[in-house]
């Protein structure tokens, strides 16, 4: 980064938000169709959980080389907790 790109950088970061001139970038009020993944990735937890066999069994099965199932199964979550919260709104 050049001395003039830092020192431009530097006065806008100075700048309160209010004079910042964004009116050429669109705000984006829905973000239900945003991709997961693209650039943030969500801090993992390991964690121990207690499932019916026969459920584990099948996520496994489904996920072809058998890799994967754990992601899926956090994807399957993920899906029923936004279900759940928009339900509630």
């Amino acid at each position: 980064m050049s001395k003039e790109q830092r020192e431009r950088l530097e006065r806008l970061a100075a700048m309160p938000d209010s004079a910042i001139d964004t009116t050429d970038i669109p705000e984006v009020l829905d973000w239900s169709g945003a991709v997961r993944g693209g650039l943030y990735r969500p801090r993992k937890e390991s964690i121990t959980i207690r499932l019916d066999a026969d459920v584990l069994a099948w996520f496994r099965s489904h996920a072809g080389d058998g890799k994967g199932y754990q992601s899926e199964i956090n994807r399957v979550l993920r899906q029923h907790v936004a279900a759940q919260e928009k339900s509630v709104r």
